[in-house]
């Protein structure tokens, strides 16, 4: 009898076996073993859940929004109370530090948290009418069941940021979670049973893309789609929504540029670049993705760069001491070298790094070793190209305007990065950088209050904050007329 452990498709609260008959093999980054399996859904199974879904929505939005927040309290505190199992699950299944994977369940819990404290503070508005005798009520009421489809980088993180706005504002949910990823995810069935969250409110199906996720997108019953992933895959999310006009949120690709003007503080600005791009072996949306030194920094900064990250110490995601994990899987490994090949034709050079390590710990899983590139110019294809790994290009350049030129030339526009300690270039950078989000001597790590939010083939909606808690309902406007 096989001892690897088989997940079910948690509907209405309870674990169904796929009528497929067909389950898909989790596999560790790390050594490429089967972690675990999970169930090969159906188009016609995610149109029951919805269906299941929709009838929960009708009661739990009739709940006081307190009382939501209540349960999903309790939801978070469980969160709390499994962290190590579902950290191990996690550095398992994606191949992250287990010290980030336990980062990881803490953010789960706190998104959850911090939705719930927006409880209280669901409002509307009064507004005088122009006719006498009349008031115009403007109420923020839910949309009713939310698909969330997650990435595989954060896929805890990413469904605790969707899941606990969506049912704090009275929306049901159906969580898709990423193929690669969806182990600890699954495990939310068990701990929302456990609290007693009403069935139908959380399910959570696996299956692909092209049947499952199509005929949950596509279904009238879905009145929004929240996704996180790429910026391919979120076109088409959106394509297929639009057929019943569902509203779509999408986080997608990044190219997050990392500029540090003359004037920086050299030392920061090397820490905060280095975890940056490594962190998570470098598949963070929010990464740098590209990095501008100016000309009279660039030796000294570099210098130190180069030396921190030949220090990086890649292997066992387990162990405490290690600073770097493996990338997910073969097709994302493949991919780093593609676009280091692409980069050597090109003319860059490999300073450091550029092939998978060596050692015996290294055959087996998907590695490779932190990368930097040097006499790297604008058009070539790593200054474009979204790697979502630890390549980092590095370019120099003079001017202000030159750098905004540069990084402004692209077509995702989530984050940047930019060191200076003089205010009026933090100023002209704010009004000239055409991206979503701009951290300002310090490296990316956005936070619950603020709003994530990304520019051109970044996305669209944004998450997070009072404004990415307004995404998960709409507007109903009554015209209330009395007698004098």
């Amino acid at each position: 009898m096989s001892s690897i452990k088989e997940y079910k498709l948690f509907i209405n609260g309870e674990w169904r076996t796929s009528t497929s008959g067909e389950t898909i093999d989790i596999i560790s980054p790390s050594n490429g073993e089967v972690v675990a399996r999970v169930q090969n859904g159906t188009a016609e199974e995610a149109i029951e859940t919805l269906e299941f879904a929709d009838k929960a929505q009708k009661e739990w939005k009739k709940l006081p929004a307190r009382t939501r927040a209540d349960l999903l309290y309790k939801l978070a505190d469980e969160i709390d109370a499994n962290t190590e199992y579902l950290a191990e699950l996690l550095t398992k299944e994606q191949g992250k530090l287990l010290k980030v994977a336990r980062f990881e369940v803490a953010v789960t819990a706190s998104f959850i948290r911090y939705a719930c404290e927006g409880a209280r503070r669901i409002e509307g508005d009064i507004i005088p009418s122009d006719n006498p005798n009349e008031q115009i009520w403007i109420q923020k009421v839910p949309r009713g069941v939310v698909v969330a489809i997650t990435a595989w980088n954060f896929p805890l993180a990413l469904t605790g940021r969707k899941l606990g706005p969506a049912l704090v504002a009275g929306n049901s949910i159906v969580i898709k979670p990423t193929s690669e990823t969806p182990l600890a995810t699954l495990e939310l069935g068990n701990l929302a049973n456990k609290v007693g969250i009403p069935a139908g409110v959380i399910n959570i199906l696996t299956g692909p893309g092209r049947a499952m996720g199509n005929a949950l997108v596509e279904s009238p019953i879905c009145k929004m789609v929240t996704m996180t992933g790429s910026t391919p895959v979120g076109q088409q999310i959106a394509r297929n929504a639009a057929q019943n006009l569902t509203h779509v949120q999408l986080e997608l690709g990044g190219k997050a540029p990392f500029i540090v003007f003359e004037d920086a503080d050299i030392d920061a600005a090397v820490d905060a670049a280095l975890h940056s791009r490594f962190d998570n072996c470098g598949q963070v949306c929010t990464c740098n993705e590209r990095m501008y030194l100016h000309e009279g920094i660039y030796d000294t900064f570099m210098e130190k760069f180069i030396a921190k990250t030949k220090a990086i110490k890649v292997g066992d995601p387990m162990l405490e001491d290690t600073d770097m994990g493996p990338k997910v899987n073969a097709s994302e490994l493949k991919h780093m070298e593609h676009l280091v090949a692409v980069s050597i034709e090109e003319g860059a050079t490999v300073a450091t790094g550029g092939k998978r390590p060596t050692g015996a710990e290294f055959e087996k899983g998907f590695w490779f070793e932190p990368t930097v590139l040097t006499n790297v110019t604008q058009d070539m294809t790593i200054v474009h190209e979204e790697s979502f790994g630890p390549i980092l290009p590095v370019l120099k350049f003079k001017t202000f305007d030159e750098v905004i030129g540069y990084a402004n030339d692209c077509e995702y526009g989530l984050a940047a990065m930019v060191f200076t300690n003089d205010m009026n270039t933090i100023m002209k950078c704010n009004d000239e950088l055409e991206y979503g989000e701009i951290y300002v001597n310090r490296g990316h790590g956005e936070q619950h209050q603020g709003f994530h939010n990304g520019y051109k083939l970044s996305g669209s909606g944004g998450e997070d904050g009072k404004y990415g808690f307004e995404q998960y309902m709409e507007k109903k406007t009554f015209y209330i007329r009395h007698k004098a």
